[in-house]
Formats: structure tokens, sequence, C-alpha cells
């Protein structure tokens, strides 16, 4: 394979990872942004929830780095028991995330949301504990999203108590 044959199929796994990482959004969007966002306008929410416009880019930013942290180990090409571990942690994890949308918003319970946050926070740290030994800079890349999720965790549940 040529350098520039290999260049092409760096930068088209790179793609295809963000894609990957950016499908839990988009589908959650798709399927549940009805436009009636009544129900969690009529919700009380605790003083530091951030203003609606702050979330579509921060997960923006969230999903690319995601998304470079699978490329990075996805193309370890390690088929190792660990490897496969990692990978499987790494689906649960995104799997997670596309269902939080659909058990907050699409039921209107943020019991729902915490039923499947909690899950995926846990699962985000051990897809970062996993990643470690495969690439130290995919594990770092999924840090603001761990950190960003247990915001949304917090949130979550005070928004559940003032509810």
């Amino acid at each position: 394979m040529t350098t520039q044959q290999s260049d092409l199929r760096n930068a088209l796994t790179l793609l295809i990872a963000i894609a990957i990482a950016w499908s839990p959004g988009f589908l959650g969007a798709i399927f549940f942004a009805t436009g009636d966002d009544s129900w969690y306008q009529q919700l009380d929410k605790p003083w530091f929830n951030p203003p609606n416009w702050v979330f579509g880019p921060v997960w923006s930013i969230l999903y690319i780095g995601i998304g470079v942290s699978l490329y990075l180990v996805w193309t370890r090409g390690e088929r190792a028991p660990e490897w496969n571990r990692l990978m499987v942690v790494f689906a649960i994890m995104l799997v997670l995330n596309g269902l939080w949308t659909p058990a907050f918003f699409g039921l209107e319970s943020p019991v729902a949301g915490l039923v499947v946050i909690i899950p995926m926070l846990i699962s985000i740290a051990a897809t970062i504990w996993l990643a470690r030994p495969f690439s130290g800079v995919a594990a770092l890349l999924l840090v603001p999203y761990f950190l960003w999720v247990s915001f949304a965790t917090v949130l979550n549940a005070a928004i559940w108590q003032l509810n």
C-alpha cells in the first residue's frame, strides 16, 4: 500500500469513527426532537442549569473527541481479549448515550434518564480505564466526556428532585 493510500485509509477510518461517535446524538435528535419542548420548559431546574444553546456546541466537541478516541484505539489493530473488551465497553457507552435522550425526553421522565445516565457514567469510566493501555491520548480525550456526563448526572438528579 502506498503512503497516499495509507493516508486516505486513515482519514476514512477517522471519519467513520467520528460518525459512529456522533450517531447516538444524531439519532436522538432525529427521533426525539419534536420541536415541542414544553414539558422540559415547564420543569423546575436548578440554578446551575446551563442555557439550552450550550448543549449543542458542547456535545459537538465531545462527539469529535469520542470519535478521535475511538479511532486511536480502533487502529491499534490488536485483537487481544483486552482490546475486544474495550470495544464492547465502548459500544455499550455509545448505546447508553443514545438511550438517554429517549429515556429523559421521549418518556418525559427524569427518573428514566437517571436509570440510563448512571450506567452510562460507569461505562465511560470503564472505557477510559480500558483504553489507557492502548492509547493514553484516547483515554484523555474521553475525560471531558466523563466530566460533562458527571455534570449532566447531577443536573438530571436535581431536575428529578425538584419535580
